[in-house]
C-alpha cells in the first residue's frame, strides 16, 4: 500500500533514480566514513568504561556483604569512595552513549544528504559540534573517575 502511494506520487521512481548511481552511493559512503570511525572509537572507550563500572559495582557488592558482619570507618570510607567512582563512570557512560547516538544521526544525515538537494551542511556541523561536546564531557568525567581511582579511599 505504501509503495503504491509512493509510486503514484513519483517519489519512489525519483528515489530509485537518485540511488541507482554507483558513484553517488560511493560518495555517500565516503562522507560517512570519518564519523563511522569516530563511532568505533566511542564504542571502544565505552567498553573500557563499562568494564570499570562492572568492577566498581562488584566491589561495592562484596563490601556490602562484609559490612553486614561489622561496620567500620575504613569500610564506610571505601564504600563512599566507590560510590563516587560509580557516579562518575555512569555519567561518562551516559555522555559517551549520547555522543554515539548523535554521531549515528550524523552518519544517517550525511548518507541522505547525497540524495537530497536541500542544503543540510549546517545541521551536520551543529550535530558534529554537539557530538564533540558530549564526548569531551564524557572524557572529563572518565578522567575524574580515573584520578579518583588512583588516589584511593581517604
Amino acid at each position: 500500500m505504501i509503495l503504491e502511494l509512493l509510486a503514484a506520487g513519483g517519489i519512489a521512481s525519483e528515489f530509485i533514480e537518485r540511488t541507482s548511481s554507483t558513484p553517488e552511493v560511493l560518495r555517500a559512503v565516503q562522507l560517512s566514513l570519518a564519523p563511522a570511525f569516530l563511532l568505533v572509537g566511542i564504542g571502544s572507550t565505552l567498553n573500557v568504561m563499562v568494564a570499570r563500572l562492572t568492577w566498581v559495582a562488584g566491589r561495592i557488592e562484596r563490601l556490602g556483604e562484609q559490612s553486614e558482619e561489622g561496620d567500620s570507618g575504613k569500610l564506610r570510607r571505601e564504600l563512599d569512595w566507590l560510590e563516587e567512582r560509580r557516579r562518575r563512570v555512569r555519567k561518562a557512560i551516559l555522555f559517551s552513549t549520547a555522543a554515539a547516538v548523535v554521531i549515528s544521526v550524523v552518519i544517517a544525515v550525511l548518507f541522505v544528504s547525497a540524495y537530497v538537494e536541500a542544503r543540510i551542511g549546517t545541521i551536520v556541523a551543529v550535530l558534529w559540534v554537539l557530538t564533540m561536546m558530549l564526548l569531551i564531557i564524557a572524557l572529563v568525567h572518565f578522567l575524574r573517575e580515573t584520578l579518583l581511582a588512583s588516589t584511593g579511599p581517604r
